[in-house]
């Protein structure tokens, strides 16, 4: 009965608010209810999130042409959104990442790894305009102030009942623009997104193609995960869950006439653009070449055991080997990095573990410490964890966490101790001599095949498979001749 009561209140609430503090949108056509919210505010959040999504995506692609490319396209799509008085900022993101996104206030995102993903002017176009359309719908000013009323909603309840409240008004952070919206907002952002890409003139069924090259991305890179171990980068469709259906309709929906797809791609400009962007880790990230991790800013490198899969995040360095077992890559806070090495393991970083066969060591001349235990694995059974700790310069320790099952600790011992012992110093010719790998153009000739020129990229398995997806051709497809394609090369 209680469940009903606050049922019944917050949706009084939430109607009360909608029919009195809602106001229309212009380029919606719909009334926004954001009482909580103003395009001040929305625009204030912008400015304070986006340093934090510098921060967490790799900072800006440092490559002015491709960045004003970027901002040359979205001011195009965002000139036919109906928004004069909402300004925009379109940042390419250094991540490896295949994303899109938007923050409130204007601020539209892409990353890298999606530009190497698209294969036309219009394809990135698309992307764009539907995040220009959540911005102009004020998807998020919505999703915010709802939640601001079910919380209301629920504390009235609360003080009608005499007790204390039921809910907290919730927190509001970066996280929350990250996630997925809702199925009416992603199709609404659909909508007004063809609207405004054949407003500027582009093909709008380029962006269902590129849907496409995205599920096939998604699906290699399940395929991966469950070959290698690990579990797929969180990436374009896991905030954006649409289908070619769905654009398909919002196509309709938009009343976007059928002569549109003669609207020219400008496919050889896009890739004319993006040849030399960096795919994959930027040096500055530290770079993944097979079983090795190398760090040319920082200066050092390590190799994993055979079975292993390399992960490089902004936070560590993981990989995943098999059965649970893991590795875990990264270094001391700053604060304790003067520290004593053994001091620093016993003392800090296993304070609350009881360790044993604690020892020093000495690994390519740096001064290091380790240790182990048993503990409980997520799996339910037990697995030993080893620390290792290696003062690596005056003011940095890093550190090693390996996890492995009891019942494989016989077989991978050696191989772990060859992990703690490859830890080295690169040289500055070392240094020097590690670079991205980049996109480039290459052109189909007669003679050639699909397997032929998969064969050639420096990335290891599934290299057909790979060259299909980053050019948007499916499993039987054979460009003319003539045409360029993308390929990887350092």
């Amino acid at each position: 009965m209680r469940k009903r009561i606050k049922a019944l209140i917050c949706a009084l609430v939430l109607g009360l608010a909608s029919s009195c503090l809602s106001t229309p949108n212009p380029a919606t056509g719909g009334q926004d209810f954001t009482p909580f919210m103003s395009p001040a505010k929305e625009a204030q959040i912008g400015a304070d999130e986006h340093p934090k999504i510098l921060a967490r995506f790799g900072g800006v692609y440092d490559d002015p042409a491709i960045g004003g490319y970027v901002a040359e396209v979205g001011g195009r799509v965002m000139a036919h959104a109906g928004a004069q008085q909402q300004s925009f900022r379109f940042t390419v993101l250094n991540s490896p990442q295949v994303n899109a996104f938007a923050l409130p206030g204007g601020y539209v995102y892409v990353t890298r790894g999606l530009l190497a993903l698209a294969n036309s002017e219009a394809q990135l176009a698309g992307v764009l305009a539907h995040e220009v359309g959540h911005v102009v719908a004020r998807h998020t000013a919505q999703r915010y102030n709802r939640a601001i009323f079910t919380s209301l909603g629920a504390a009235v309840l609360g003080a009608v009942a005499g007790n204390q409240l039921v809910d907290q008004l919730v927190q509001i952070g970066g996280e929350l623009y990250l996630k997925g919206f809702s199925r009416d907002q992603e199709f609404e952002a659909d909508t007004l997104g063809v609207r405004y890409m054949a407003g500027a003139g582009y093909d709008p069924h380029a962006q269902a193609r590129f849907l496409a090259a995205m599920g096939s991305h998604s699906a290699l890179e399940s395929k991966i995960a469950g070959a290698q171990g690990r579990d797929p980068i969180a990436d374009f469709f896991a905030t954006h869950p649409r289908s070619e259906e769905r654009v398909q309709r919002a196509i309709a929906a938009a009343q976007v006439t059928g002569g549109a797809q003669n609207a020219p791609r400008r496919r050889q400009r896009y890739l004319d653009t993006i040849q030399g962007l960096v795919y994959g880790d930027d040096p500055s990230q530290g770079l993944v070449r097979g079983r090795v991790f190398s760090h040319p800013k920082l200066g050092f490198s390590f190799t994993v055991p055979p079975g292993y899969r390399l992960i490089n995040t902004d936070q560590a360095v993981f990989a995943k080997g098999p059965n649970g077992a893991a590795i875990k890559f990264d270094g001391a806070k700053k604060q304790d990095a003067g520290r004593d090495v053994l001091n620093y393991l016993s003392r800090v970083w296993a304070a609350r573990l009881s360790l044993v066969d604690v020892e020093r060591l000495t690994i390519n001349g740096m001064p290091a410490a380790t240790g182990h235990t048993i503990v409980n694995a997520k799996s339910g059974g037990k697995a030993d964890l080893r620390l290792v700790a290696i003062r690596f310069s005056r003011d940095r320790i890093v550190r090693f966490m390996m996890l492995t099952p009891v019942n494989q600790l016989g077989r991978l011992r050696q191989e772990l101790q060859r992990t703690t012992f490859s830890f080295r110093r690169l040289g500055q010719a070392e240094r020097s001599w590690l670079k991205p790998f980049r996109v480039r153009l290459l052109t189909f000739g007669r003679g050639d095949s699909i397997d032929g020129l998969a064969a050639r990229l420096p990335i290891e398995g599934y290299k057909v498979a790979r060259f299909r997806t980053l050019n948007g051709l499916g499993p039987n497809d054979r460009p003319p001749p003539g045409v360029q394609l993308k390929t990887i090369a350092e």
